[in-house]
């Protein structure tokens, strides 16, 4: 059965001290309890509304199967699609769940495209 698959973003400084320490603990975990992820269709909806025109992001693609800690699918914010849930992390991301990194970068117009799968 393949492994499920999330993605994350997060600044470069961030995963700069991920990769130093082991784990990406982002201050979402210590406000809300979990690490916010995404499926990677969905992910460009929380990238537009949280990071338009910012320039430094990472997209994290994650290994839902090198997860120690419990990832739950919940509701997002009421602006997103009816129904649509989000995967939480009740954990820090540990860094050797992930799978690969690369620059996410918004068009011209500041805000992110849809990804494919």
């Amino acid at each position: 059965m393949a492994s499920e698959l999330f993605v994350h973003l997060c600044g470069g400084e961030e995963w700069e001290v991920a990769q130093r320490t082991g784990v990406h603990a982002p201050e979402s975990l210590r406000a809300v309890g979990f690490v916010h992820l995404s499926s990677v269709e969905q992910v460009h909806l929380p990238a537009n509304r949280l990071y338009a025109d910012r320039t430094d992001l990472m997209l994290l693609r994650i290994d839902g199967a090198r997860l120690s800690s419990s990832v739950r699918w919940e509701p997002g914010v009421p602006a997103d699609p009816d129904g649509m849930e989000f995967p939480h992390l009740y954990g820090p991301l540990p860094v050797d769940a992930v799978i690969s990194v690369t620059p996410y970068r918004p068009g011209p117009d500041g805000r992110y495209a849809p990804l494919s799968a």
